[in-house]
């Protein structure tokens, strides 16, 4: 909205110019440069700030590690990344080797189990059919020839 007033004057020309613009704002607008405020008001700090911290460079003097007693020596990222990766791997492996080693004893346990009880079903067998002999001797009048009984 905005208006202008002009003064004119007959003796001359005195011309008085007003303006008075008002522009309304949005609510989002004014959301939106309340939130780049704040976002601002917030990286400043942060950008500003200038660290007089030098670069870490690898101590000469090689500590003893208090757990072990054996002196460490500093390692960089990468070495300690490799290390765990290494140290990962092993465990892996590990882990797979046990689970072989299971997986083959319980192979051994079943064909075991499967060896007993086809001797225990051979056997059963055998002891019928000389169990049948016998009382099929003994039926017909003929005496046994039991191999089994101590002489």
């Amino acid at each position: 909205m905005s208006f202008a007033i002009v003064i004119a004057t007959t003796q001359g020309s005195l011309d008085v110019t007003e303006r008075n613009q008002t522009e309304m704002i949005s609510r989002r607008r004014v959301f939106s440069i309340l939130g780049l405020a704040a976002l601002t008001a917030a990286l400043a700090p942060t950008v500003l700030t200038v660290s007089d911290a030098e670069a870490q460079q690898p101590s000469t003097t090689t500590p003893q590690n208090p757990q072990t007693g054996t002196k460490t020596t500093s390692e960089t990222g990468t070495e300690r990344r490799q290390g765990r990766r290494s140290a990962r791997t092993q465990r892996r492996q590990e882990r797979r080797t046990a689970r072989t080693n299971r997986r083959q004893e319980r192979r051994n346990a079943r064909m075991e189990r499967r060896h007993e009880r086809r001797t225990a079903r051979t056997e059963r067998a055998k002891e019928r059919t000389t169990g049948r002999a016998e009382r099929s001797q003994q039926r017909h009048g003929k005496t046994p020839t039991n191999s089994s009984t101590p002489q």
